[in-house]
Formats: C-alpha cells, structure tokens, sequence
C-alpha cells in the first residue's frame, strides 16, 4: 500500500481488513508511507515514527519511507515514487489501494489511455484555452474512451488510483493492482454520523480545539501515539505555527530561487514571487497568486519546497535507497528477505548511510534537513532540537533486538 496516515482512521483499518480477507489472512502488508511531509504540500499532524508504529499496531507488517521529494510532489509523481519503493522490495506482488470505483480494472483502462500518444495531443489542445489542467485532462479521455470512463476522473480516489496503475504500466511493475470500495466521508469531506471518517475532517477538528472529538474517531493505535506525542509537546504539527519562518525563506528568495521550483515553465514562479512581497501570512500568498488553472495543492507544493530548500534538481531519477520506519516480528523476516532480494540498498540505521553514492547521500541529507524544519511546528519549541533524522531508527514491535 502506498499511504500518508495524516491520520490513520478506520478507512484505513477496512482497507487493511479487506485486502487480507481477498489475499488470505497470512498476508503481510508492506506500507510506503509519506514521512513529515504530505503530498498537499502541508506539515504531517504527528511525526513519520509515530504513525508508522501506529499502523504496524494496526494490521501493516512493514512501513518504509516514501522519499520526501517524492511525497511532496503531484499525484503522479507521488505514485510513482510509492510504486518504486515497493517494487525494489523484490517481495511485493500485490498493490491494494481505495477508490470510489472499487475496481482495478476501469482504472487500468484509464491509466493505459493516459500513456497512449494520442493523448497528449488531446490534453494541449484543451490546456491551451486556459481551463483548470483536471479539467483539460478529463476532457482529453472523453475524447478517447467516451463520458461514462472519463466520469471516473471526477472522484479523487479514482484519480489516484489510476496514478498507481499507470506507474506500474509506466515501469512493468508486475505487481496486480487491487482496490477496494472506498467508504465513508468523501476525500475532503465533512463528517457523517457513522460513516469512516475523512483524514481532513480529523485535522479539521483538532485544528478547531475538538480534541475528544477528533480521538475518538481514530483506532485506538493511532489515539494513543497522538496522545504520546502531545504531551511531549510534539503533536500537533500545523504549518501555521512555524508561519514566520516560511515567511522568511520565501522572502529571500530571488525570482530565479522561484523559477527553478516551476516545472511547467508557465510564468508561476513570477506570480509567486510578486505574491510574497505583498502578503503578510501565507494563505494570502497563496490566494495572491491563485487563478483558475493553478490548483492550491501546487502551490502550496512550491512554497514547501522552497522552506525546505528542495529543487527539481535534487530529486534523483529512481529512489535510491528504502528505509524501515517500523516493524512486527513478520516484518523483520520481510526485511530479511529483502537483504537478498531488493534492487536497492536497505538502511536500518542512520549510520548505514555512509554506503551510499553521493546523489543518495544528498538525498539523506536533505531529508534530515526537512526533519528539522518540521519540529519548528512543534507546539512546544523546547522540543524541537535538531539532528532527529540522524538518531533515531525504525520502531521494532514485539521484544525483538532491532535487525
């Protein structure tokens, strides 16, 4: 599975159910897992240790961690990333993951009209009117496979998981895709009496000061590791908090600093810039540089990575290495076997970092540096001390001597 857990809740729980009941329940389930950054381009409510423990203590085997370049970037890029981590696993064969649909195959037709050449063509022509790029993009596969698929396009599980089926196209993944019905509150829904809720509804509460509220609605894992991290004065982490900081990066910051964050090359990274010389907080920024074609989540994307000094060029061209955040007994003889067969080297401690070659230890580097400006978000600054990424190693659950 391919997670962020910003909080696990118990959707998540039932898609760790189901995908044991239709594999068999000795599966084990391997999560890439964001760290303390999230593909929307915001802080993770509480730290990567703690909510990989929290999953393990909830049905997962293994978390390892999404590279943070890669879970701060779009959909796209995001799933790629994840399909990547796994598929250097050498062990993994089955990617589960939500969606409205709740079938792999609709999405696998949709991924394969994405790769197609005509595509492309079909999405410039529509790109260049001006309209919003998921609209352009949904136009672009009715063209090509008629309303009803492209309506699938509307849902963003859906959307998601054809990211996921298109990079196991893209790279040959032999892993089967799996998706199960996603229920309860929509993506970024309100709450529903009864129903799962949404992760954002979770956030949301919290953020409002309805902290029992918002517990209540977690599994008892996730519950516990929020209530350990706040009374160490760790948890919450809302970007706000560390507001005048991200202020004072984008502030020093040239035009050219903004141009080499903007990919498209569509004149961004000037709307930006003008934007933080003429703004006080960050959604005014933000909103400041807003138009109908620019999602928010973009945005915010470019401004958290420029507070965490992160460039196009720094993101190597496949992942370089996978680290265990936390594991069970079964995900201990995983990683075992993984000794053999993964494509890439496995770093269980810190210090297993100075095997690497320079593009991955840059990547190391940055990634400890994103660790420290992450605890700046802390509630309690006292607790914020630097060089965490360089002393603490994965969760081991279960009384075992670590690897």
């Amino acid at each position: 599975m391919i997670v962020e857990y910003n909080p696990l809740h118990s959707g998540h729980l039932h898609l760790l159910e189901e995908t044991r009941r239709r594999l068999g329940a000795e599966t084990a389930i391997v999560c890439a897992m964001s760290g303390n950054f999230v593909q929307r381009g915001d802080f993770a409510l509480v730290r990567k240790h703690q909510r990989a423990r929290a999953a393990v203590e909830s049905g997962a085997d293994l978390v390892l961690e999404l590279p943070l370049p890669w879970a701060v970037s779009s959909a796209e890029t995001f799933a790629d990333g994840g399909v990547q981590v796994l598929s250097a696993t050498g062990v993994v064969t089955d990617l589960a993951f939500g969606s409205e649909i709740g079938e792999a195959a609709p999405l696998m037709e949709l991924a394969g009209c994405l790769l197609l050449p005509a595509y492309p063509k079909e999405l410039r022509r529509r790109l260049d009117s001006g309209l919003p790029y998921a609209a352009c993009r949904q136009a672009a596969v009715e063209a090509l496979l008629g309303p009803e698929k492209a309506a699938l396009l509307e849902s963003p599980n859906n959307i998601l998981g054809v990211e996921y089926c298109k990079a196991l196209l893209r790279r040959s993944s032999p892993m089967r895709p799996l998706s199960v019905r996603r229920e309860g509150s929509a993506h970024d829904g309100t709450l529903e009496p009864g129903a799962h809720p949404s992760a954002s509804a979770v956030r949301a509460l919290l953020r409002q000061g309805e902290t029992e509220r918002a517990l209540s609605l977690l599994p008892s894992a996730m519950e516990r590791a929020y209530r350990e991290e706040a009374a160490a004065g760790r948890a919450p982490v809302f970007a706000e908090v560390c507001q005048r900081a991200v202020l004072a990066r984008l502030r020093t910051m040239t035009e050219t600093d903004f141009a080499a964050l903007d990919q498209g090359k569509e004149g961004l990274c000037h709307r930006l810039y003008e934007a933080v010389r003429s703004s006080a907080t960050v959604e005014e920024v933000l909103a400041a540089a807003k138009t109908k074609r620019y999602a928010y989540a973009r945005l915010r994307r470019m401004v958290l990575w420029a507070y965490l000094g992160l460039t196009p060029a720094d993101v190597p061209e496949t992942v370089p290495y996978l680290r265990p955040l936390a594991a069970n007994e079964t995900g201990r003889r995983l990683l075992a076997r993984m000794r053999q067969s993964a494509a890439v080297p496995i770093l269980t401690k810190p210090a297993d970092g100075r095997t690497l070659g320079a593009e991955a230890r840059r990547l190391l580097a940055l990634e400890a540096q994103a660790t420290d400006l992450y605890t700046l978000a802390y509630p309690d600054l006292s607790a914020a001390r630097g060089g965490g990424e360089w002393r603490e190693g994965p969760v081991i659950l279960g009384g075992h001597a670590p690897f």
